[in-house]
């Protein structure tokens, strides 16, 4: 017996008990499809990720990516992993059936990439970055760009990335220096250097279509003053053959402390008159456009860090039940033998802490899948702008609290193995060392927490967190219906009501007070607000279980909804309690962090 990747069981559970997906095939974008179909694509994305990634992993992350002062050198068993990936179409799951895609509803897509994730961990960054690349010249761009660039993605023969930061602009996206002139024939020339380009460079297809963001001549300051442009590492003859190399020039890979198998590059444009560029878009609404392809990469970068969580999970939890050592406190015979360290209270509890982490970001993540697809497919105009104002609202909170909480549970994943732990001979470093990686990747937590509270939650009147309470008030009055919930009821309304007061006095404190020392506390904002959200996704679970459980189900089923009771009532216990402490630093609007001076350091 080895380590599950995954829990198939929890899979099913999340896509059909909890989030209902079978539904989406009376849609008519998922017609052609049924539970069959859904499950076949999660079986071949099974297959190829234990074929081809697993035996692969920990030989990726030993040996990064190299650059020779010419072009990246990688072991070949990446592209052979990826090549296998995209043959059987998993490059392009969400994609139309005429773009060459499978036309997945997102929910299920994030399923199938969650086991290419769980083996192949940031290798997969190259598809996952094409597919967003391409979803948004589909959004944006013209339908010669579309046939151009679309297409040659979806099929894997081109690559994809997204080129925004630069040596001296990091987040701040305004003070970006990159210029773009237009040419007589209508194509601008890029010039500029941009940074940490995740898979910026490499061999693993014939081109890479960089979408980069520059700033054409006389354009306004600022954000507003932001274009989009295709800049292609080729250009492409009007036949769609190669034409001749553009002047983008890979000037050095970053080595990071995880996520080994995809390179992170330093990219020159202009160097020799300038990169051709095509527009994407208006100019000046580069930004609109770019934000599109982040919000999407925020939402990839969550469900990334709960896959890395629900394997690691998967994998102390597999050694626990197999590793005999100790015995109980109780057993006073040095002479018996060791009790498996699952037995042992502890470890225990750390498993359950993992599985509350995990699980409760994966379906926050699938929530936000769910919404995104509602957002286009819903049956009605009032659905679907319903869903687009929650996922508004909530992509902040399903990008940091998976990437904040994931690292943790890989955290424990290592303690739980003991010495074993922090060896390479076991994946859970690794999971952590990648992990670690995605509360930095499309925006820091602490820009994440402004954008929650000085934007999302005053915008539209508060449209987004309305509906959000709205959400939460509905699973309380499910849940006070079932006598085994009522305390977990009473307790997640008195956290909504905690969220409902801090945030009233939040805001009006920005009004009346000085805004950047109120806003100096708006990690802890968003911790609050994230916690009380897992606590109504575990509430979610555990009406299904309940409802599972009084029809009798057979024994392993009964154990596995038991595990979702009990993965709820830790939460409540050790977790949800913490807003509380949370709450007073904010509501006290505490300036320790703010009033600190640079030179008391």
């Amino acid at each position: 017996m080895t380590a599950a990747i995954l829990s198939e069981r929890d899979i099913q559970f999340m896509l059909y008990e909890l989030f209902d997906a079978e539904k989406l095939i009376n849609r008519a974008r998922y017609a052609d499809h049924s539970i069959e179909t859904f499950n076949a694509a999660i079986n071949t994305a099974q297959q190829i990720a234990t074929k081809y990634f697993l035996p692969i992993r920990q030989k990726i992350d030993s040996n990064q990516p190299t650059f020779d002062g010419e072009k990246v050198i990688m072991i070949p068993e990446i592209k052979q992993a990826l090549d296998a990936a995209q043959a059987a179409g998993l490059g392009a799951t969400t994609a139309d059936f005429e773009l060459g895609g499978m036309q997945l509803p997102p929910i299920v897509a994030a399923m199938v990439s969650a086991y290419l994730t769980a083996t192949g961990s940031t290798t997969i960054g190259y598809m996952a970055l094409t597919s967003a690349n391409a979803s948004l010249i589909e959004a944006y761009g013209s339908p010669e760009q579309i046939k151009t660039w679309v297409e040659p993605m979806h099929a894997g023969r081109f690559a994809g990335t997204m080129a925004m930061t630069e040596p001296s602009a990091g987040s701040g996206l305004g003070d970006l220096t990159t210029s773009a002139v237009k040419a007589e024939d209508g194509s601008y020339r890029i010039t500029g250097n941009k940074i940490y380009i995740s898979g910026g460079d490499h061999d693993l297809n014939e081109n890479i279509v960089h979408l980069v963001l520059a700033r054409i001549k006389d354009a306004p300051k600022g954000t507003k003053g932001i274009s989009l442009f295709i800049v292609p590492k080729f250009l492409v003859n009007e036949d769609g053959s190669l034409g001749e190399r553009n002047d983008v020039v890979l000037a050095g890979l970053f080595h990071k402390m995880g996520g080994r198998g995809q390179t992170s590059c330093a990219l020159n444009f202009g160097e020799n008159g300038g990169a051709v560029g095509y527009l994407v878009g208006e100019e000046n609404r580069g930004l609109m456009c770019m934000f599109h392809m982040m919000n999407e990469a925020r939402i990839m970068v969550g469900t990334g860090a709960a896959t890395l969580a629900l394997t690691g999970y998967q994998y102390s939890l597999y050694y626990a039940k197999e590793r005999p050592q100790g015995r109980l406190p109780s057993s006073k015979d040095p002479l018996s033998a060791p009790v498996n360290i699952i037995e042992h209270a502890d470890v225990r509890r750390m498993l359950l802490a993992q599985k509350a982490y995990s699980e409760g970001a994966m379906a926050l993540c699938l929530f936000g899948a769910q919404l995104a697809d509602d957002s286009h497919t819903a049956d009605t105009e009032e659905a679907r702008k319903y869903a687009q104002t929650l996922l508004d609202f909530i992509t902040p909170i399903v990008k940091t609290w998976p990437s904040e909480y994931g690292p943790k549970a890989n955290d424990l994943a290592i303690q739980v193995l003991g010495g074993a732990g922090y060896t390479n001979d076991h994946p859970v470093e690794m999971f952590y060392r990648d992990n670690r990686l995605n509360p930095i990747h499309e925006g820091t937590t602490g820009i994440q927490s402004l954008d929650l509270l000085a934007r999302k939650v005053p915008m539209n009147n508060m449209a987004g967190y309305s509906l959000m309470l709205g959400e939460f008030q509905a699973t309380i009055e499910q849940a006070s219906k079932r006598t085994d919930l009522g305390a977990l009821a009473e307790q997640m309304a008195e956290s909504v009501a905690v969220l409902k007061s801090t945030t009233e006095l939040l805001l009006t404190s920005m009004l009346d007070k000085n805004i950047d020392m109120v806003l100096s506390n708006s990690v802890k904002y968003l911790e609050l607000f994230g916690n009380v959200v897992i606590g109504w996704l575990w509430l979610k679970q555990a009406i299904v279980a309940v409802d599972a459980l009084a029809k009798s189900p057979h024994e392993s089923d009964r154990n596995f909804y038991q595990g979702k009771l009990q993965a709820t009532r830790y939460f409540f216990s050790f977790e949800l309690p913490q807003i509380h402490v949370w709450s007073k630093i904010l509501t006290d609007l505490d300036s320790s962090c703010y009033d600190m001076q640079a030179d008391w350091f």
